[in-house]
C-alpha cells in the first residue's frame, strides 16, 4: 500500500521534536548532593561520551599483549569527525599512543600547556567470575559494566568529551590543551608514556596534567572529600627463587624447592614494616580525621604523636587496606610457579612479590630484611629491571591545583580537597620526572564498593556518576584554560 506523502516542513518539525525528546530522555537528573557549575548545557557531549566509552570497552586492550592502537584508531576516527587532527605513534607493533592538540596561539608555550591523559590498556579478566560480559559494555540497573570502566577508559572517555566540547564550543583558549591516550600503563609504561616522553616529548610537553590516581570519595551516596593524587609509591616486582634437587615425588626430599618457596612466601606475606609519615600523608590524615567516626578520628589525630603513634598506625591499618598501604612499605605475593607434573619434584620454584615503597625508600634494605627474616640459603631474590624512579610530589600551591580546589568547592559544596599519595602507580610519575605538575583525579564520585572493583570482578561505573564526572572535569578544564 502506498504511503501518504507528508509535507517537508512538517517532517522537519517532527525531526526537531524527536531530537528534543531523545535528549531529554538521555539526560541524567542531578542529585541533591551535586551543584553543576554554571556554563553551557553539556547534555549532548555527556551522551556522546557514554557512547564512546561503550565503544572503548568493547575493544579488548588487555595487557599483555595490549593491542592499544586498535583503540587509538577508534579515537582518531572520532577526532577526525570533529575536525581535530591527531597523530598515532607506534612504539612496538600494535602499541603506542595517540595525541591531539587544541592550540591557543601559533607559538606553543609548553610551560602553560594542559595535558589531559588516560591509558588505553586494561588488566586481564576471568570472565567466569563476572555477572556481565566484561567486553559487552552492557548497562544494568544504572551501571555500565566492563573491564576498564573505571581503570581507565572512563577517564579516557571523559577527557575525550571535554577536549571535543572545547572545540565544539569555539572556546577562546589561554593555553594549549593536549589530549593523550597511551598504552602499557598496566606494565609501567615502557611502550606507552615512557616511549612518549623519551621519543616524542615535543608532542606532549606541558606544564600541567590531569590523570587518574585520585577520586571523589562517596559514602551513602554523598560525596565526602576529593582526594587529589600528588604523589605515589614506587613499585618493584621481585622474583623469589628457590633451588633444589629434582626427583621422583614418591621419595620426598628435604631440599624440595616448592616447600622452601612456600615457607618463604608465607613469611614475606606476613611482613608488616614500620609506619612512616611524609608531608602528603600527614596532610591527608589530618584532613580526613574530622570526617571519620569519633574513635577512628581519635587514632588518626594520634598518628603523628611520639607516645601513641605506632599503636595508632596499627589501629588505622587494620581499619583499611588503603590506609595501611599509605603508612608503610608493603609487599604482596602475587605469582607462584613450580613443577611440570604431579609426580615430579622440580629443581626450581619461583614466586613474584609486588613491592610498593614509600617515596625516597630503597628496595635493597627491604630485601635484606626479607633475607634475614626467611633465613634460608635456598632462597634468593632477583628484582625485575628496570626499577622505577622516585618522582617529586606535585605542588599544592600551583594555579591548576587551586583551580581544582575552587571548582570542587562550587561543584560539591562543603567537601574538602585533600592531597593524596596513591599506593598504586600511574603514568604521572614519568611526567613529574619532567617537572610537570601532574594531578590525579578521576572526576567520578566513587564509593568504597566502586573502588574495590579496580582490577577486580564486575568493574562498573554508575551512569549518574559518569555524566556528572564529565561535567565536573569540563568545569575544571574550562576554568583553567578558557579566557573569560
Amino acid at each position: 500500500m502506498a504511503r501518504a506523502r507528508i509535507p517537508s516542513p512538517i517532517l522537519v518539525l517532527i525531526a526537531l521534536l524527536f531530537t528534543v525528546t531523545a535528549d531529554q530522555a538521555q539526560s541524567v537528573p542531578t542529585s541533591p548532593q551535586y551543584s553543576p557549575a554554571a556554563g553551557p548545557s553539556l547534555t549532548q557531549i555527556q551522551t556522546d561520551a557514554l557512547g564512546w566509552l561503550q565503544g572503548l570497552l568493547r575493544i579488548d586492550t588487555t595487557n599483555p599483549p595490549g593491542n592499544e592502537l586498535v583503540a587509538a584508531k577508534y579515537i582518531a576516527a572520532i577526532l577526525t569527525k570533529e575536525g581535530i587532527p591527531s597523530e598515532i605513534f607506534e612504539s612496538t607493533p600494535g602499541r603506542g599512543f595517540i595525541v591531539a592538540r587544541l592550540s591557543a596561539s601559533a607559538v606553543p608555550d609548553p610551560s602553560r600547556a594542559l595535558l589531559l591523559m588516560a591509558h588505553l590498556d586494561i588488566v586481564g579478566v576471568d570472565k567466569s567470575k563476572w555477572t556481565q560480559d566484561p567486553f559487552a559494555a552492557s548497562i544494568k540497573d544504572g551501571y555500565l559494566y566492563g573491564r576498564g570502566a573505571l581503570d581507565d577508559k572512563g577517564m579516557l572517555a571523559a577527557n575525550l568529551a571535554v577536549f571535543i566540547e572545547l572545540k565544539r564550543s569555539g572556546a577562546r583558549l589561554n593555553r594549549d590543551v593536549i589530549f593523550l591516550a597511551e598504552g602499557d600503563e598496566e606494565s609501567y609504561g615502557t611502550n606507552g608514556v615512557i616511549f612518549a616522553v623519551d621519543k616524542h616529548w615535543d608532542k606532549i610537553a606541558s606544564g600541567f596534567a590531569i590523570n587518574e590516581g585520585g577520586h571523589i570519595f562517596a559514602k551513602d551516596g554523598k560525596p565526602q572529600y576529593a582526594a587529589v593524587e600528588v604523589s605515589q609509591k614506587v613499585p618493584a616486582n621481585v622474583d623469589v627463587i628457590a633451588k633444589g634437587t629434582s626427583g621422583h615425588a614418591s621419595m620426598p626430599r628435604k631440599d624440595n624447592p616448592v616447600t622452601h618457596l612456600a615457607a618463604a612466601i608465607e613469611k614475606i606475606g606476613s611482613y608488616e614494616g614500620p609506619s612512616q609519615f611524609n608531608s602528603v600523608t600527614r596532610a591527608y590524615f589530618q584532613a580526613i580525621a574530622p570526617l571519620q567516626d569519633e574513635e577512628t578520628g581519635k587514632w588518626m589525630r594520634s598518628l603523628d604523636t611520639s607516645d601513641r603513634g605506632e599503636h595508632a598506625a596499627k589501629v588505622i591499618s587494620n581499619d583499611s587496606p588503603l590506609w595501611n598501604a599509605m603508612l608503610r612499605d608493603t609487599v604482596s605475593p602475587t605469582v607462584l610457579q613450580a613443577g611440570v607434573r604431579a609426580n615430579v619434584i622440580p629443581s626450581e620454584a619461583r614466586g613474584i612479590i609486588n613491592v610498593r615503597l614509600l617515596p625516597g625508600n630503597q628496595l635493597a634494605p627491604l630485601l635484606a630484611k626479607f633475607q634475614q627474616l626467611i633465613n634460608d640459603p635456598a632462597i634468593r631474590f632477583e628484582p625485575e629491571l628496570p626499577l622505577s624512579e622516585t618522582a617529586p610530589s606535585s605542588s599544592l600551591t600551583s594555579d591548576f591545583y587551586n583551580t581544582i580546589s575552587s571548582v570542587t568547592a562550587k561543584t560539591y559544596p562543603g567537601i574538602p580537597v585533600i592531597p593524596f599519595m596513591s599506593p598504586g602507580y600511574t603514568d604521572s610519575t614519568s611526567l613529574r620526572l619532567r617537572n610537570v605538575q601532574a594531578y590525579g583525579l578521576l572526576p567520578f564520585a566513587l564509593s568504597e564498593d566502586d573502588l574495590s572493583r579496580f582490577h577486580g570482578d564486575n568493574e562498573r561505573i554508575s551512569l549518574d556518576s559518569f555524566h556528572k564526572g564529565v561535567e565536573f572535569l569540563f568545569a575544571i578544564v574550562n576554568d583553567f584554560s578558557v579566557t573569560k
